[in-house]
């Protein structure tokens, strides 16, 4: 008898691998492998997930109207092209689901998100990885990959594992070099903790051009990440497509409100990019001191920090030292980063914490 086979292109696909809550041994310990926001989440946000506690046997507003009129009121755009999802994750998949498959080709840079080579093979395209420069995007190597069978390009801005930031300029010269039936997704996740002057003009390409999605998420800044709220904005054509395929429902009624109030409270917003700002700062600085143990950090314009390990001391053995010290942190080599651990900014005493027991773990206090 012969069972069901999935399509060769799925088997394909290294199934995506979560940052560990628990040590090796079961041990639940400081947490710093999943980018979460140390400050938590907003009260406010807190209170109105709360509120809707007797509301379990309702379907939630499947248009989800009231949270993008509040998407589109905080960040000056039209509600009607906002598509929301389970995560930022839905929408990345909604994209190429929708604008790729068999025999297309999708790109994404060589230290990318592992959703985007997940979403290209589970619709049958082709991925097509970019060469890194110094672990940041590379605009250039990304256009030479650029083919008649290319349908999407997705970048991260900043990147995701890598903390690396391109730069508005670099951005609208990748755009118009583009085909303009090519689509251009700027992943967003890690926007809000970009300073003011460092927008990268992103949405604004989104507003204007036909060919450029925007995705951004709940999960980062906003504390909300057990709701899993994510949304995207385009061109109308572009959101039209997409709602196509889109799930008529995904997060639920209290992660909806959660998700108004937390947009809403800047207050909270603000207090957690100028954490992240100090303490990543300190952070870098801290590490660098350690650049005689083969230690560097990475530029990160995001809540982690990449550090990469190049003495004595391994990534690997870094990893396993600061679980033992009661950290966790995210070591990659899936992704080809076995030299690097990405460490999420943490509350001052975690960050604190986590470079005294790396000093430890290199010798730097031998």
């Amino acid at each position: 008898m012969t069972a069901p086979q999935p399509k060769p292109w799925i088997m394909d696909i290294a199934p995506y691998i979560p940052g560990k809550s628990k040590t090796d041994d079961g041990r639940k310990v400081a947490k710093l492998s999943s980018n979460e926001n140390p400050l938590g989440t907003s009260e406010a946000a807190r209170a109105a997930f709360a509120r809707h506690a007797h509301d379990l046997e309702r379907y939630p507003d499947a248009s989800a109207a009231d949270l993008r009129d509040a998407i589109a009121a905080a960040n000056g755009i039209d509600p009607a092209r906002i598509i929301y999802g389970t995560g930022s994750d839905e929408v990345l998949h909604l994209a190429a689901g929708t604008f790729a498959g068999p025999g297309d080709e999708i790109i994404f840079v060589k230290y990318g998100f592992a959703v985007y080579e997940i979403a290209t093979r589970r619709v049958g395209a082709v991925p097509v990885i970019a060469p890194d420069k110094d672990y940041a995007t590379d605009v250039d190597a990304i256009l030479a990959c650029v083919t008649d069978k290319t349908r999407v390009v997705f970048v991260a801005n900043p990147n995701n594992p890598t903390g690396t930031y391109s730069p508005k300029s670099e951005i609208a010269r990748l755009h118009a070099a583009l085909p303009e039936d090519v689509l251009l997704v700027l992943d967003h996740a890690y926007a809000e903790y970009l300073a003011p002057e460092d927008d990268d003009g992103g949405l604004e390409l989104a507003r204007t051009a036909s060919n450029v999605l925007v995705t951004r998420t709940f999960s980062k800044i906003y504390g909300l990440a057990a709701e899993r709220v994510g949304w995207g904005y385009a061109s109308a054509d572009i959101i039209n497509a997409m709602h196509r395929i889109r799930a008529p429902f995904s997060f639920s009624i209290a992660a909806q409100d959660a998700a108004i109030a937390a947009v809403q409270d800047t207050d909270f917003v603000t207090r957690s990019r100028d954490h992240n700002s100090k303490w990543l700062r300190w952070f870098a600085d801290e590490i660098a001191k350690l650049g005689n143990a083969g230690l560097r950090a990475v530029p990160s314009k995001a809540n982690f920090q990449l550090v990469t390990f190049e003495g004595a001391v391994t990534a690997e053995a870094a990893y396993h030292g600061l679980m033992d010290h009661g950290f966790i942190v995210r070591w990659l080599p899936g992704q080809g980063l076995g030299n690097g651990l990405r460490i999420t900014i943490g509350t001052e005493e975690e960050t604190r914490g986590l470079i005294a027991a790396l000093r430890k773990i290199v010798g730097a206090d031998a």
